[in-house]
């Protein structure tokens, strides 16, 4: 096992009701901005709940943050928290909206002239963020429980992540209840999403980390078994319990202790989203099955275990289980009513080089948990995935 250094400090209030909770979690005097995406919360009771809770505060709203953050309407909010004064963030939303709110904390107090360099220096120049929490309404980033987001700059086609201690919300709402009117789309992307990112983390090389295997082996079966529950039963509430803990617990920090991490399958999606406006899920159930098999020598180890203790898979050879180990990946996308080829988003071999292009402009050419992800070698996985 891998050295590391695990830091979590965000409170989680999980459950029916626990929307009321914050009136305990932000302070009586604060001067409260309340984020939110297109609207949706106000038509499902959440706004009204949220509203309620925070009594008698001040309360600011901003609206219209986008499924894929964008810089420009971001920076907008960060210029409400100047001239109101707003001294604590409230995200009510998915992960883009959670995401979003961290670079807003970040840019409020960043002391630079252009807080765009935060995204170019991933978050390491970020000294200090407004405190900030958040009420989700889609699982699927695990960015409620984490201190990384992702903002778009659509002027220049850039998608850049960031992370820092700073970023880390206060508390996390997490009430199954309001998933329950969620569009098929969104459902299924969030398990996708939550899937691969436990993929990004486990699916390297071995480390004799059984803890952290097994961690994640379990989130994964989970996934794969109560998935197609919520697309069939919407409003099973111990189905989208599991499912909304599993994506927080996807990316809060838990399964990453001790173990190399690959990430070049998000990163390529990144590009897909920025340049074509793919949601991200879809971009990264294109991406993994290629990229499993491109690099299947250097993934043998993991990938095999991967067969035999997440699909079952213990007879024939190697290279057979391997392959039947990512169709069924694939195959469970699928399922969950996300498509796994670039054609199916009307993409074809004359988008590549755009694609690739951008990976070299946004310094993406030497990605993966041994950094021998190659332009070459994102130019492979993209050709097997038209």
């Amino acid at each position: 096992m891998l050295n590391f250094d695990f830091y979590n400090p965000t409170q989680i209030l999980f459950g029916k009701g626990r929307i009321a909770d914050i009136n305990k979690s932000i302070p009586a005097e604060a001067k409260v901005l309340v984020l939110y995406g297109g609207g949706s919360i106000k038509q499902n009771g959440v706004y009204d709940e949220v509203i309620a809770a925070l009594g008698s505060r001040s309360v600011t709203e901003f609206t219209g943050i986008e499924p894929n953050p964008s810089y420009e309407t971001l920076i907008k909010a960060v210029e409400i928290i100047k001239q109101n004064k707003i001294d604590f963030l409230l995200a009510v939303g998915g992960g883009s909206v959670i995401d979003g709110t961290k670079f807003i904390a970040a840019a409020a107090l960043f002391e630079g002239d252009d807080p765009w360099v935060i995204m170019e220096k991933r978050g390491n120049n970020v000294t200090k963020a407004l405190p900030f929490g958040s009420v989700l309404t889609l699982p699927a980033t695990g960015s409620e429980m984490n201190n990384g987001g992702v903002v778009t700059r659509k002027s220049i086609n850039a998608k850049l992540a960031f992370s820092s201690r700073h970023c880390f919300p206060q508390f996390s709402v997490l009430d199954p209840t309001k998933t329950f009117t969620l569009p098929v789309r969104q459902i299924g992307n969030g398990a996708v999403d939550a899937f691969v990112h436990v993929m990004e983390q486990y699916l390297t090389y071995p480390v004799n980390s059984p803890v952290q295997d097994r961690f994640a082996e379990g989130l994964l079966l989970t996934l794969i078994e109560e998935g197609p529950k919520a697309l069939a039963n919407p409003e099973d509430y111990d189905v989208r319990a599991n499912l909304m803990w599993c994506a927080t617990m996807a990316l809060n920090g838990m399964i990453s202790t001790g173990v190399p991490q690959d990430w070049a399958t998000h990163m390529i999606g990144h590009e897909l989203t920025a340049l074509h406006n793919i949601d991200h899920a879809q971009t990264l159930a294109i991406v993994l099955p290629s990229m499993l098999r491109v690099r299947k020598e250097s993934k043998r180890a993991k990938l095999l275990q991967y067969a035999a203790r997440v699909w079952g898979l213990h007879d024939g050879d190697e290279d057979g289980r391997i392959e039947t180990a990512i169709s069924r990946t694939q195959d469970y996308f699928e399922q969950m009513g996300v498509k796994t080829r670039l054609s199916d988003y009307q993409l074809d071999a004359k988008d590549i080089k755009p694609i690739l292009a951008a990976l070299e402009t946004h310094r993406m050419v030497s990605l993966g948990e041994k950094r021998d992800v190659t332009l070459d070698i994102s130019r492979q996985v993209l050709e097997m995935s038209l």
